[in-house]
């Protein structure tokens, strides 16, 4: 068998597997078996998903799903009901497969010592929340579609539940199931209502049709249906004013649960699903997700600005940083949908090592409070390199991940045509001197100064051989990404072409809408385009 044919299926069933075989081990105090087996199969699951890079065709024409699989369910079920198991990857969905395979390992490493009881239960729930994150980013069905992104919330909630910090892990716990639930119940009566209406859950048919405008005559009703799709995904991400559970669920998640809690899912689901199947609605409603993006931006950097716990402050940066995703890819043009994506593999990666460094300092000194920390650095010769690397590339400092990505973001929403966009980039744009005040106050609150009164009393110990493993593939990426984003926007820029190229209608003077803007990837690398054309509806 061609492995091109079946490498998703692995894919997807081989951390489940893996789940299932940790769930029949019996946990034994002292015993590091279940991480053990956790790290192989995720670093076998990172092996697979690198496949998809290295076989994947680059010049493709853009719209083509590759490594497909589609059986329909009447193979597996006598009724099928027009479900099909339909696998595939694209521009967009690509790296961001890739991303998932690359943080589990580093999540099992992150929990290697601090996940001491009930083992067993964690890997076990950490593989499956790995299966359902795989299967969002590869299905092409809406309805099994639903089925991993409904599963993914499952094991986060009870991951923060039962192995949060504080008492108040299961109120975050349940703040978070139902942020996310109630929101997922309407966007399954919008995913009936679009059977109902096209006969089919299948996502390339789905978008041939609303390319079409042959999806439903009435247009109130699709309208209802788009903002079903969108509120489900803008709770995920978070968009502002959406995120009540993000401050919560962050400071109870563990390490590993964190790393992935915000942004991924929900903004491929809103590029994947909104953009592609109700383009013209998103198109109406991007002067509003712009207005919200730039105040999410502004909001974060300054609450984070004023916290003094570490991991709330993480926290509200997150938001600022899925924000800034937001204004780049609802300015619908190839440099602001480019950033956007990339910006997404940026902030995954970057957001990934933060919550990694926060881990190993409460891990020592057993506090987020900012207060009790200072001195750090004559203590933490590497730790304090960690941070402070990790910290220049979250604010957007040139060679390293962040700054690609940002610039191409500012640089879409600044030429779009969405109506008011000038106003809301130039505020958005206040959102980098913010990220650096918030970071580089952090680092010289808990490394630079007298030393604090917890270091006083706990003598904590520098980085060791296991924590060198889980952040070394950082800085390698940071550097990686900063300076050769070429290796990724090969492929994003197909998606970010032919989403600012996808036609769309609009009612006399609404706004203006760029129809074409074509940049080759290395022109996008070096923020020089190569050429713009433009067209007013």
């Amino acid at each position: 068998m061609n492995l091109d044919n079946s490498i998703l299926t692995l894919i997807l069933i081989t951390p489940l597997i893996g789940a299932l075989l940790l769930a029949l081990i019996p946990d034994r105090e002292g015993s590091s078996l279940h991480a053990v087996g956790a790290l192989l199969v995720t670093i076998f699951t990172f092996a697979l998903t690198l496949h998809l890079a290295f076989h994947y065709n680059y010049a493709a024409l853009p719209g083509s799903y590759q490594f497909s699989v589609d059986i329909p369910w009447s193979l597996l079920t006598p009724r099928s009901a027009g479900i099909h198991y339909h696998l595939g990857v694209d521009g967009l969905s690509l790296w961001l497969v890739v991303l998932v395979g690359f943080l589990a390992p580093i999540g099992v490493l992150a929990s290697w010592k601090t996940v001491k009881a009930r083992t067993r239960l964690f890997y076990s729930l950490f593989l499956v929340q790995q299966v359902a994150m795989l299967g969002i980013f590869v299905s092409l069905d809406l309805f099994l579609y639903y089925g991993f992104w409904e599963l993914s919330l499952v094991p986060l909630a009870l991951l923060i539940a039962t192995f949060g910090r504080t008492e108040n892990r299961r109120r975050a716990a349940v703040k978070f199931f139902l942020y996310a639930f109630i929101p997922s119940a309407i966007l399954l009566v919008a995913m009936i209502w679009l059977y109902t209406r096209t006969g089919t859950f299948d996502l390339p048919q789905l978008q041939a049709l609303a390319a079409a405008h042959a999806i439903s005559p009435n247009t109130s009703a699709l309208w209802l249906c788009s903002l079903a799709f969108l509120v489900a995904f803008a709770v995920k991400v978070p968009i502002f004013p959406l995120h009540g559970w993000l401050q919560d669920a962050v400071s109870e998640a563990p390490t590993a649960v964190v790393m992935v809690l915000a942004g991924k899912l929900g903004l491929y689901s809103i590029l994947r699903f909104s953009f592609g199947i109700f383009p013209e609605q998103m198109h109406r409603i991007a002067p509003l997700l712009i207005a919200l993006g730039a105040i999410g931006i502004v909001y974060g950097a300054l609450i984070a600005l004023i916290k003094t716990d570490l991991k709330k402050l993480a926290a509200f940066a997150t938001l600022s940083a899925v924000s800034f995703i937001v204004l780049g890819i609802f300015s619908f043009n190839v440099l602001g949908l480019d950033g956007g994506v990339l910006q997404i593999l940026n902030e995954s990666v970057i957001g990934a090592a933060f919550f990694v460094l926060l881990g190993l300092l409460y891990e020592r000194y057993g506090t987020y409070d900012m207060r009790d920390y200072g001195g750090l650095a004559t203590r933490h010769a590497w730790m304090v390199t960690f941070f402070v690397i990790t910290a220049l590339a979250a604010v957007g400092l040139p060679m390293l991940s962040g700054f690609n990505g940002e610039f191409l973001i500012l640089a879409g929403a600044f030429t779009s045509a969405i109506s008011h966009h000038v106003v809301w980039s130039a505020i958005a744009t206040t959102g980098v001197i913010l990220s650096a005040a918030y970071m580089l106050g952090m680092i010289q609150s808990v490394f630079y100064g007298r030393l604090g009164v917890r270091p006083d009393e706990v003598r904590g110990w520098d980085i060791s051989f296991r924590e060198h493993i889980e952040l070394w593939p950082f800085i390698a990426l940071f550097l990686f990404m900063g300076l050769h984003s070429a290796t990724f926007l090969r492929a994003i820029d197909s998606f970010g072409t032919l989403t600012a190229d996808k036609p769309a209608h609009f009612e006399p003077g609404s706004f203006k809408h760029i129809e074409s803007e074509t940049y080759g990837p290395t022109a996008l690398v070096s923020i020089v385009p190569q050429h713009t054309q433009g067209a007013k509806r």
